[in-house]
């Protein structure tokens, strides 16, 4: 296919509070998900894995010596590919299923005739949502999601304890049933998923839900956040936050 062989499949930025951002820069834009890491005093937290195209624990190997929590956001492909490296997988209950048996209809060469495409009309004629190797050899036709069965199920309210730092799951469903998103209360700090982030929402795929995603929408904007680290987009504050929010809802009124 004449594609290069990338120099490395992750790059990423460490913010001041102990939270490092990654990010597959040879996936389509419409695939590249924000891949969060959390420090904590006793284990760190990392929400989202990417697509799975290349190892995520080996690419960053150095954030991962110590106990960590692997949460999916939700269970679209661009966000729990790598899920299966990590010991500790935490889903939602309601998408329990298809990390147990993930989609094998979609892969890194694009069917025309797949829901996803009608969000990539800039795909030659290749079809392929990569534009680089992560190495030598690598067949992109034969690439599928690994199983990641989830090792515990998560619900509205639960708390992940990292010792000096918690989180509080929040159902956000609309998107997909079981999409969830962490609160740190303290310091009002949102990791979002794609539950809302700074571009235009999918509403319309398969599992999403429009009455429901109002109603997320609606309570996302009362959140006492400061902060909001989504699956996708730059990051952005409370202000953006009602912004976004309030548009959604004037839009599927």
């Amino acid at each position: 296919m004449g594609l290069k062989i990338a120099d490395r499949w992750f790059e990423r930025r460490t913010l001041d509070d102990g939270i490092t951002l990654l990010w597959e820069p040879h996936v389509h834009p419409m695939l590249r998900c924000n891949i969060w890491h959390v420090r904590g005093r006793d284990r760190d937290l990392l929400v989202d894995t990417g697509m799975g195209v290349a190892s995520l624990r080996e690419s960053a190997r150095d954030l991962f010596q110590r106990p960590l929590v692997a949460v999916a956001t939700h269970s679209h492909l661009d966000h729990m590919g790598g899920l299966h490296e990590f010991d500790c997988r935490l889903c939602h209950a309601a998408e329990a299923g298809e990390f147990q048996q993930p989609d094998q209809d979609v892969g890194l060469v694009l069917d025309r005739e797949h829901w996803l495409a009608e969000y990539m009309d800039d795909l030659d004629d290749s079809r392929l949502v990569i534009d680089a190797l992560p190495y030598a050899g690598f067949d992109p036709a034969g690439w599928r999601l690994r199983s990641a069965p989830a090792t515990g199920l998560l619900e509205e309210g639960r708390v992940i304890d990292l010792g000096d730092r918690s989180f509080e799951v929040l159902h956000l469903p609309g998107h997909s049933p079981g999409s969830i998103g962490l609160l740190e209360r303290a310091s009002g700090t949102l990791f979002s998923g794609d539950a809302v982030y700074d571009a235009g929402l999918l509403d319309q795929i398969p599992g999403a839900d429009v009455p429901t995603y109002r109603r997320t929408m609606q309570r996302l904007r009362e959140l006492p956040v400061t902060q909001v680290h989504a699956g996708h987009e730059a990051s952005f504050g409370r202000e953006r936050l009602r912004e976004l929010a309030d548009a959604y809802l004037a839009s599927t009124e």
